[in-house]
């Protein structure tokens, strides 16, 4: 982890604070989106200090309302509507870019079985319990689920699959591993819908003009990325660990789309039908909240 971020981020008051601190993930399609901003090469309503760290603590820390802008899953975005809305630029929405089931062997149906699962707060978490109603789970950073897998177990506890996310997708091959299910092909399937991944949320005690300026400035950082790719590339690199410059730039690719840029209506759709299912199951409150910033 880089030495440059604060151990214990601060909560946000109504005041407005002189640096708002942005979290999101070290993932290239996060690192493609938000370096302009954190450069400085695109002016938001407040100077940003990045905040980098899984998304898995990320959704925690939103729990906890630690940080008052955030990056984070839907599914935990559902769990403190209270607290954050979503801005409509910036997420991870799509076709084909759904979580993925994969074992070491020829493993048909979970029920009953252990899963890895990169987080509890997680959209690839929900989806599988959505499919698999009576799965088994043991929790881990998501980048320690493959080599779980291939293993066998994690903490003297067998494992008989993993739930993996982010560029897991495109080497899962190199672990041995074999595809069960692509959970985003069974999501389009079901609903005709693109999935819901990640949201930025802002705190819904800022000022609505800071809220709107704040998603004009994610998308300005969308937008000058597109535009100038090769300055975000560093950047990217540095934070992309052993990632190879193809899987980096297929992660980027694959997850950063038309939706990055505004959820639109049929975004909005998607992630009604999602809240919807997870209050179904009992994995989120209902709410009448807005769900995007207006």
């Amino acid at each position: 982890m880089s030495s440059h971020l604060p151990s214990s981020p601060t909560p946000v008051t109504s005041d407005l604070p002189a640096v708002l601190e942005l979290g999101y993930s070290l993932c290239p399609n996060d690192t493609f989106i938000f370096h302009a901003l954190h450069a400085g090469l695109v002016r938001g309503p407040l100077p940003v200090r990045e905040v980098l760290e899984d998304v898995q603590t990320l959704n925690d820390w939103a729990v906890q309302g630690r940080l008052p802008m955030t990056k984070i899953s839907y599914r935990a975005y559902f769990s403190v509507m209270d607290r954050y809305v979503a801005l409509r630029a910036g997420g991870a929405l799509g076709r084909g870019v759904g979580p993925l089931i994969v074992t070491r062997g020829d493993v048909q149906d979970l029920n009953g079985r252990t899963v890895a699962s990169p987080g509890a707060l997680t959209t690839a978490e929900l989806l599988l319990r959505l499919v698999y109603p009576q799965v088994n789970v043991i929790r881990m950073r998501y980048d320690e689920v493959m080599p779980a897998v291939q293993r066998g177990g994690f903490g003297g506890q067998p494992i008989d699959a993993g739930l993996i996310i982010h560029e897991s997708r495109f080497t899962f091959h190199e672990y041995g591993l074999t595809r069960l299910l692509d959970l985003g092909a069974w999501w389009e399937e079901d609903t005709g819908l693109p999935l819901p991944l990640g949201a930025i949320l802002v705190r819904r005690d800022l000022p609505h003009d800071v809220q709107r300026d704040l998603n004009a400035a994610v998308r300005g950082s969308l937008e000058y990325a597109y535009a100038h790719p090769e300055a975000s590339r560093a950047y990217i690199r540095q934070h992309a660990l052993e990632m190879s410059d193809e899987v980096m730039q297929a992660h980027i690719d694959l997850y950063v789309n038309p939706f990055s840029l505004d959820v639109g209506e049929e975004g909005e759709r998607a992630v009604r039908e999602l809240h919807r299912r997870a209050v179904q199951v009992g994995a989120a409150p209902d709410t009448s909240q807005t769900l995007f910033v207006g």
